[in-house]
């Protein structure tokens, strides 16, 4: 690497800081003390990620390499004047870049940070990558940052210093060559940050995996290369330890957990290529915005391509961290190229079944780790249930489902439920509910559940979507409770279940008449045990709850009014037997609205339900229609 001096003219000019940057400063120096050797870390791996960069550049552009090739990163040592300076010869920074880069910071990106911060110094350091704000954990060892630059392909150069307070200054500078040196004036009781021990000690730790030599120098004077220079991902996994794996993860993610598991994969054939993917034990910040780039790292033929390959995993598998090496794609190879390319097509195939297999080993030989990832990432999982076809099956057997089954909260796979199917059961239930606890209230399961059939509890958001499109699994069609098929009619002998009608039919009918347009008929439930009534939905009707989410979407569902059931052994239905008019009108519309409300629904007259309901209570020591009177009144 080519080494020159600095030399700044005389006035520079000052800057303020951003707002959200002064805090963040003020967190680093004060806050984050206790792990003060991360600086190197973040500092290395920036480094790092400007070689990365410039190799991409100088694909099509290859003058930016200026004739200097061998790209690394120095550690320079100054003993005299308590200095340590990291230089590469990667890309560089003009001066709008030291502007955007170092004067300030993005307000989410620094926002979501501060939140995540905790009393645990050691996890809070791990975060400070993951919101790219690593460059500033410099001033948890110095007390004045100086930062010269020179953009590849340009010929100015420009200084940057600060003391990590309110403002930085910048001015012109004199630099031969690209690159960045970071110059650290290490405070005095940080002088260990001086010594080759302790130096060569930190960058075997978190640098060990980098692929490109980090060198250091004392006085100027070559020490030695301190890390073996061969990305991680190309050596032979013989030569690999576990610590090996989890430091390159934490430097890939920024992820302060270690990974669950992880497969690192050498393919050769029709497609060759080298993938590592990890399976996380955290979820990002930001794991549910749509607009957040994500995606594995592309390499080519060991050149850099870029940092978030979408193309290469399907969404579903976004949690998934990592990177593929292909040597069947082009270097200049861009996102438009990578759309609809033959071998990037065969290789999201291969990977996105790589994954499934690495979850499949996990369920099978890890089931307590598992059900870790299943809590964090079981809804995303889900979602390939209705967007892979092709391995739907396969997605089904790791899917886990709350039941009413369950045995202290564990979920059960479809696979246990069929398993556990009694004689006559042919049929895989479930119910929807926007939670758990509404999910096993709903009526609808009382009588699956006096019958000893296990029914799915779902109330992910995705699940409305999931039971569209999972239509059987092993051979048993799934089908909601709150279905109009879904009864268990062969409780009720057919002699009895004709005298029950017979002896019904007219209060049925009458019950029709009251709602009107409210409901498309009612009838007989065998399904109820405890409450008075139900709504069923036909074969081809939305849910109720599918009704509210495409409303809230601002998306109106068909209208098709739902079928009200009674429990013929209810109470309040024997009551309707005998009530006049008003009160029947009264009864019937309560037990509409009671259903509505039993399936976590929204009241189209509140009050009404109010007035209805205060009069059926008072109704036990008078008269209804009097009682009725008087509220109303």
């Amino acid at each position: 690497m080519t080494t020159d001096t600095a030399a700044p003219p005389p006035q520079a000019q000052q800057h303020e800081f951003q707002t959200e940057t002064r805090q963040l400063l003020k967190l680093m120096i004060h806050s984050l003390y206790s792990n003060k050797e991360i600086f190197l870390r973040e500092l290395v791996s920036n480094a790092s990620d400007a070689a990365d960069k410039l190799r991409f550049l100088s694909i099509q552009n290859p003058v930016l390499l200026d004739g200097d090739a061998d790209l690394g990163v120095d550690l320079v040592v100054d003993t005299a004047a308590g200095t340590l300076t990291i230089r590469d010869n990667g890309v560089g920074m003009s001066r709008q870049d030291l502007v955007d880069n170092l004067g300030t910071i993005a307000r989410s990106g620094t926002k979501a940070f501060m939140e995540q911060l905790s009393a645990d110094g050691k996890k809070d350091a791990q975060l400070i990558g993951q919101f790219g704000v690593g460059f500033y954990s410099a001033f948890i060892v110095a007390d004045r940052v100086t930062v010269t630059s020179r953009k590849a392909g340009e010929t100015e150069a420009h200084v940057w210093e600060s003391t990590g307070e309110g403002s930085y200054s910048l001015e012109p500078a004199e630099k031969a060559t690209r690159g960045t040196y970071i110059t650290l004036h290490l405070r005095e009781d940080e002088k260990e940050f001086l010594e080759s021990g302790r130096l060569s000690h930190l960058v075997r730790k978190y640098s060990d995996h980098i692929g490109l030599p980090v060198r250091l120098k004392v006085d100027e004077a070559e020490v030695e290369t301190l890390n073996k220079a061969a990305a991680l991902w190309t050596r032979p996994k013989s030569e690999l330890t576990d610590d090996d794996y989890t430091g390159f993860y934490t430097h890939l993610s920024h992820d302060p957990g270690r990974p669950l598991t992880w497969a690192h994969q050498r393919v050769e054939g029709n497609l060759s290529y080298i993938s590592l993917l990890y399976i996380p034990s955290t979820a990002p910040f930001d794991l549910w915005d749509r607009d957040k780039a994500r995606g594995l790292q592309l390499y080519v033929k060991r050149v850099f391509i870029m940092d978030h390959g979408a193309e290469l995993l399907p969404s579903y598998l976004r949690f998934v961290k990592g990177l593929v090496d292909s040597d069947d794609l082009p270097l200049n190879v861009s996102r438009e190229l990578l759309q609809g390319n033959r071998n990037v097509e065969k290789l999201k195939s291969a990977l996105a079944k790589r994954v499934l297999d690495l979850l499949d080993d996990m369920a099978k030989n890890k089931p307590d780790d598992y059900a870790k990832f299943y809590e964090i990432f079981g809804a995303v999982l889900k979602e390939g249930l209705v967007e892979d076809q092709a391995n739907r099956e396969r997605i089904a057997k790791l899917c886990r489902f709350d039941s009413t089954a369950s045995v202290d909260g564990a979920k059960v796979s479809l696979a246990d439920y069929v398993a556990r199917m009694p004689e006559g059961q042919t049929k895989i239930y479930y119910v929807t509910a926007d939670s758990l606890a509404a999910a096993r209230a709903v009526p609808h399961v009382e009588g699956f559940r006096k019958k000893g059939w296990e029914v799915l509890l779902l109330s992910d958001r995705i699940d409305e979507w999931v039971v569209m499109h999972l239509n059987e699994f092993d051979g048993k069609r799934l089908e909601s409770c709150a279905a109009g098929g879904a009864d268990l009619e062969s409780d009720i002998a057919t002699p009895e279940k004709e005298k029950v009608e017979t002896e019904f039919a007219p209060l049925l009918e009458r019950i029709g008449k009251s709602l009107g347009s409210k409901i498309e008929s009612a009838k007989l439930s065998s399904r109820l045990v405890e409450s008075p009534a139900c709504l069923v939905i036909g074969d081809f009707g939305f849910s109720r709850r599918l009704e509210k989410i495409l409303k809230q979407a601002g998306q109106a569902a068909p209208a098709m009014p739902p079928v009200l059931e009674i429990n013929p052994e209810h109470p309040l239905v024997e009551r309707l037997k005998t009530a006049g008019d008003a009160e029947f009108d009264d009864l019937a519309a309560h037990l509409y609205d009671q259903s509505v409300l039993a399936e976590g629904g929204q009241l189209d007259d509140p009050a009404a339900f109010v007035r209805r309901l205060n009069a059926l209570i008072l109704s036990g020591s008078r008269p209804a229609a009097e009682a009725s009177r008087i509220i109303v009144d």
